[in-house]
């Protein structure tokens, strides 16, 4: 299963590190891959083995430092 977040405020490499190390801590995430927006709005495609809790990917990605502006299944 594929889920599309967009994420607010991340700038270089370092962020995406920081969003995909606290992504893939969650249960059931099998991957994740982000095109880097500088400035603008990213986006994370979140590979998973069972449907997420917008919740949790939301807190996750706080816990990194930034913002979820959307998801979609």
């Amino acid at each position: 299963m594929e889920t599309t977040v967009n994420i607010s405020g991340m700038t270089c490499g370092h962020c995406v590190g920081s969003v995909i190390e606290e992504l893939t801590a969650i249960d059931g995430i099998n991957g994740v891959d982000i095109a880097l927006n500088k400035g603008g709005i990213s986006r994370a495609v979140v590979t998973s083995s069972e449907t997420l809790d917008p919740a949790e990917v939301s807190e996750a990605v706080a816990q990194a430092g930034y913002t979820v502006v959307s998801a979609d299944a």
